[in-house]
Formats: C-alpha cells, structure tokens, sequence
C-alpha cells in the first residue's frame, strides 16, 4: 500500500496540544498510522456532503480524530482532534470551509 501524505490543521494542532500528556502520546501514534493504511477497520465513515473525499473518525477512548481522506491525491487532512461528549460532529462544514 502507498503512502499517504498527512497534513494536521493549524486548529487541529492546537486542539492536540490540548490533549492531556498520554493521550497526546496516542494521538500522535494513531495519526503516524494514518500515512501507511488511512482507511483501516480502526476508522469509521462519516456523512459528509458531495466532495471528492472521504470523512472518517478515529476513537481513542472519549476522543475522536477525523482525517478526511482525498484519494486522488492520497492526501490525508486531520481536522479535528475533539471530546465525545459534548462533541457530535456538527461544525464538519464549517471545518470543511477552512481547508
């Protein structure tokens, strides 16, 4: 399987540097995974509107990453690193806008 190139959104990155010392540490390792197989049975598709992606989410414990992934250009964006609950995925939209 190729390779993936993974790119972490300024507020993604704000939001993992938020995280707490060893989910941090998960974190990195899940999103380091995500350049050799981003679509693996650990991530669940998402709904997202027409686009020419695929929006996906990664549990680790109560937090979620969301990659979308763009095959076209094997391209893997991390947009949002959040808590579950409160977080139920309504301002994928607006994050989807920023990229």
């Amino acid at each position: 399987m190729s390779q993936y190139h993974v790119f972490i959104t300024p507020s993604a990155w704000q939001e993992m540097r938020g995280l707490p010392g060893h989910m941090r540490q998960r974190a990195k390792k899940a999103i380091n995974e995500l350049f050799a197989n981003p679509k693996s049975p650990a991530t669940q598709k998402l709904r997202s509107p027409d686009l020419d992606c695929d929006l996906r989410r990664l549990r680790l414990d109560r937090w979620r990453i969301v990659p979308m992934v763009t095959e076209k250009d094997k391209m893997v964006d991390v947009i949002a690193i959040r808590k579950r609950p409160p977080y139920r995925y309504e301002d994928l939209q607006d994050l989807l806008k920023k990229i």
